[in-house]
């Protein structure tokens, strides 16, 4: 029972890097109707810039995650002017492709400048324990858990009572209304974007507080969100949390007790195993489990 215990708690603070990263992923997609692959890269990057403050500059861990989380915030603003708004009234799929470029262009140039060592960012206490009844969680993790149900909250409170938020509910609904409604759709979409950049960077600051920190393979950790999105809904808010959070603790769950139970299924199957939750999901519910379901006349 202590094992299962402990795999849920890794695999919910785990999950909840999955959560900032899907949270993005939902933004920009409910504005624009465009699935971002440039997420990996803008985790990358806002968390070097974390690093940067903190590390380098030598600025308090909370202060340094505040400035990483709005050069973020710019980084994805610029993205969406230079790269993604000239583009408007293309097709999804070009739009798509371009977010490809885009992350392939960032991850070049954050490699530069992580070299051949790790970047690691030195959380207060971070290696301290706290332990219940034999399950045990470090500083750094309550600190990612908390600060993923700050940004969730947040969120929430955005949508439903800010006319901001209300403006961006008006235009993932539709775009053609809300701009007859007077409503700065241009606006709307940096602004997702620039949430997205800032999400990012929050869970880019996590990783590279982790053990490991944030190297040139980092970027591997935001494609599991991708799983997240679909288990939970290309459209929903609460799925993004959802689906990372369970994204977390099946890895977790089967990293722990997949090798004893199953060891015909590989050493490492725990890395596949978000992608067989997706399937299964996706045989159930085909828009996820929060999704919008589409329904077109022909």
């Amino acid at each position: 029972m202590t094992d299962f215990l402990q795999a849920i708690v890794n695999g919910f603070s785990q999950g909840s890097i999955y959560a900032l990263l899907a949270l993005g992923y939902v933004m920009i997609y409910k504005a624009t109707r465009v699935i971002s692959f440039a997420q990996p890269a803008l985790m990358i990057v806002g968390g070097l810039f974390s690093y940067h403050f903190t590390s380098e500059l030598g600025l308090p861990f909370w202060v340094g995650m505040a400035l990483g989380i709005v050069c973020g915030a710019v980084v994805g603003m610029i993205v969406e002017r230079l790269a993604l708004r000239p583009m408007l009234g293309k097709p999804v799929f070009t739009l798509a492709i371009i977010t490809i470029g885009v992350d392939i262009v960032l991850r070049i140039i954050s490699n530069r400048y992580i070299g051949v060592q790790s970047r690691i960012i030195d959380y207060p206490n971070g290696s301290d324990r706290v332990s219940v009844g034999g399950v045990s969680i470090s500083q750094q993790r309550i600190g990612l858990i908390a600060v993923t149900t700050v940004a969730v909250i947040a969120l929430a409170l955005f949508f439903r009572y800010s006319r901001t938020g209300l403006a961006m509910r008006a235009t993932a609904l539709d775009q053609e209304t809300a701009l007859a409604q007077g409503i700065r759709v241009g606006a709307v979409f940096a602004l997702a974007w620039a949430i997205a950049g800032g999400l990012a960077a929050i869970a880019g600051t996590f990783v590279a507080a982790g053990n490991a920190g944030i190297e040139q393979t980092s970027w591997i950790i935001a494609l599991k969100a991708l799983p997240a999105i679909i288990i939970g809904g290309l459209d929903s808010v609460q799925g993004a949390v959802i689906g990372g959070l369970a994204v977390g603790i099946v890895e977790a769950l089967t990293a722990t007790f997949q090798p004893d139970v199953a060891p015909w299924l590989g050493a490492n199957f725990s890395l596949v195993a978000p992608y067989a939750l997706m399937f299964v999901v996706l045989l159930v519910r085909p828009y996820g489990l929060f999704g919008t379901k589409e329904v077109e006349r022909v």
